[in-house]
């Protein structure tokens, strides 16, 4: 071969190469270098529609299946993907049923609205007393974990979260052991949390322990789960609420993530920072995200939580500028995002509709509306392979 015809195959080649690297999606690897192989092809996915599609979901109780799930299919005859749900708590004493938005595994679902039938919002959501229900905790996280597998098989993305009592008070609890308000821990309380080898930081270890025993199960069976603990950090309700700065929230964070991570192994998590949609309401604050981020070395997803239909530009846009290019995503919303919030605020890669309040504030042609919107995928629309990788179809 002549030595110009050999020059010119070389730089066609080196050109079809160039051209080749450049489509090359260059991805943010998950925090954990352990990560599952589907967990990893999980995180790729959420990078893939970020900016194009938001992905449909809907959140069911601890124990209760996919009841909402499935009203939502009722509904809109189009399934929702991401399924979520709650390793909980069992709520104990006479004022339970002011804790039943929880979602507490022992108690029955509140007497929600069904589709079609409006609400009068101006009464109380739930007037009668709830029942216990015959189930134990136990029983209930396994037939929750039982249905996210079926849900898996079926396709559908799992997310999972934990309402958790105060650690020395293990499973069961006043609901305000979690709702505390402002008995909230002290600083020193705090710190004893967060400090290896003292009493209360045992506590916690047992109540993590459980949970990563069920959270073992899921990467027993290959399923990869976004993992949202300790949600809405930066309101004023939980106990876990409010700790600002280097010393506060941000210990707990790492906390979990290091003996999740390196004690417990769990590789299949995609790790879900998940606040709440900052607002200035007294006695109802959420402050603003960036006094309780522990920093993109220790956050796969940043989320938010939207109530009030209070989709503000900034929940939006603060959330991308923080996690600079990580995906976000509406851990929890009241009322779906309208067609115009997508279109301003494209960068959502999933909303969770929190169970039964979708239902009570919005209206079904509205719902109806948002699930068949063009961005909006539902589980129809994607496919996934033998290892995990998730694609939308065309």
């Amino acid at each position: 071969m002549k030595p110009t015809i050999r020059l010119i195959l070389f730089v066609l080649i080196s050109l079809i190469l160039m051209n080749c690297n450049q489509n090359q999606k260059k991805y943010i690897e998950p925090i954990n270098p352990n990560a599952t192989e589907k967990a990893r092809n999980l995180y790729y996915f959420l990078q893939d529609i970020q900016g194009k599609y938001t992905l449909s979901g809907m959140h069911n109780f601890c124990g209760k299946g996919a009841e909402y799930t499935y009203q939502l299919e009722e509904l809109t005859k189009l399934i929702p993907i991401v399924w979520g749900s709650d390793f909980s708590f069992c709520v104990e004493g006479d004022n339970s049923m002011n804790y039943q938005h929880c979602g507490p595994a022992n108690l029955p679902p509140i007497d929600q609205k069904r589709w079609g039938i409006q609400r009068d919002t101006t009464k109380d959501l739930n007037p009668v007393k709830l029942e216990f229900l015959n189930i134990s905790l136990a029983d209930a996280r396994e037939s929750t974990i039982s249905e996210a597998k079926r849900m898996y098989a079926q396709g559908h993305i799992i997310t999972m979260m934990w309402h958790g009592c105060y650690p020395t008070e293990g499973d069961c609890c006043d609901g305000s052991s979690i709702w505390a308000m402002e008995n909230r821990p002290t600083p020193e309380e705090w710190d004893e949390l967060v400090t290896e080898g003292t009493e209360l930081n045992n506590k916690w270890k047992e109540g993590a322990d459980k949970i990563a025993g069920y959270l073992k199960e899921f990467q027993d069976a290959d399923i990869p789960v976004l993992w949202r603990p300790y949600h809405e950090m930066n309101g004023v309700w939980f106990w876990w609420c409010n700790q600002q700065g280097e010393q506060g929230f941000k210990r707990l964070w790492i906390m979990m993530y290091d003996y999740f991570t390196n004690h417990h192994k769990l590789n299949n998590l995609i790790w879900v920072w998940n606040t709440n949609a900052p607002r200035d309401i007294p006695g109802d604050e959420a402050w603003p995200y960036e006094l309780f981020y522990p920093g993109t070395e220790y956050v796969d997803v940043l989320a938010a939580d939207v109530y009030r239909n209070d989709y503000k530009q900034s929940h939006h846009d603060q959330l991308v500028e923080l996690g600079g290019g990580k995906p976000i995503a509406l851990g929890e919303v009241g009322n779906l995002p309208s067609l115009d919030v997508l279109e301003q605020q494209p960068q959502w890669t999933w909303f969770m509709p929190w169970g039964w309040i979708l239902f009570t504030f919005s209206q079904p042609d509205e719902i109806k509306k948002i699930m068949s919107a063009e961005q909006v995928l539902t589980l129809n629309e994607i496919e996934r392979d033998k290892n995990g990788k998730y694609s939308v179809k065309n």
